[in-house]
């Protein structure tokens, strides 16, 4: 089992260093600007609490960075004290300053091996090889809608959680085999919505299970920090109502 903040590389060593932000007397980055060696950050669910789900985090910042403490160790805090372990991913950036990378080469590949990694290693981490999913944030979000519309029999995600995602349009095509999906956007995000929206509508037409929420107010990149007196700051009690539902947890 995998030390809580441990990372685990994903890539070539022999990289040119990664770029970030360091808070002192904070251990975790703050924010990566240049990744060149893709790796996931493990935070095991507490042994009293574990489910035997885990969810892959795909943090966002439009690939040219990554706001990977507010959707990536965050997330991890929340998602762990509901008995669901986190591996939060750090992919390299495709619009990041003379990056040569591409999002469907590279970032995806990298998202691509962190699931594999994860299925690979379940018996040994304590989670059900069944119950693995993917779950991003805005360019996280697009890399969770490719992983849950391209993928192979190892890096099949069991469900997908899309949040205020961002994609070109015709960049995704839906499956037959998708898995359940559950998505939320604000209305005041209006081009996430279109894309949020027309993913669920894709999902409706090949038959798969999906709950989306969309929120009057709450802008762009929310995350878990939404004012409480706004209704989107519920969306995680949503989510875990959909967990529920789709007898993922308990």
């Amino acid at each position: 089992m995998p030390a809580r903040g441990e990372e685990i590389p994903l890539g070539d060593a022999a990289a040119a260093p990664d770029v970030f932000e360091q808070v002192e007397g904070v251990p975790l980055p703050k924010r990566f600007t240049v990744v060149n060696h893709p790796s996931i950050y493990a935070f095991p669910a507490p042994k009293l609490k574990n489910t035997g789900v885990a969810i892959v985090v795909a943090p966002g910042g439009g690939h040219s960075q990554l706001v990977i403490d507010k959707e990536g160790w965050e997330v991890a805090e929340w998602l762990n004290k509901n008995g669901i372990s986190a591996f939060v991913l750090k992919y390299r950036l495709a619009r990041a300053k003379d990056s040569h990378y591409t999002v469907a080469g590279d970032a995806l590949a990298d998202a691509t091996h962190a699931m594999s990694v994860v299925r690979s290693h379940a018996a040994d981490w304590d989670i059900n090889p069944e119950r693995i999913g993917i779950m991003g944030f805005s360019a996280g979000g697009e890399l969770a809608a490719l992983m849950e519309t391209r993928f192979d029999k190892e890096s099949r995600p069991d469900f997908a959680v899309v949040v205020y995602p961002g994609f070109r349009p015709g960049a995704i095509t839906v499956p037959k085999d998708a898995p359940a999906t559950f998505l939320v956007c604000a209305d005041d995000d209006p081009s996430h919505v279109v894309t949020t929206v027309n993913l669920y509508l894709d999902l409706q037409k090949q038959g798969i299970s999906s709950e989306m929420h969309i929120y009057a107010t709450g802008k762009h990149g929310f995350g878990l920090r939404a004012p409480q007196t706004l209704p989107v700051s519920t969306w995680p009690d949503r989510l875990k109502e959909w967990m529920v539902d789709k007898k993922l947890l308990k």
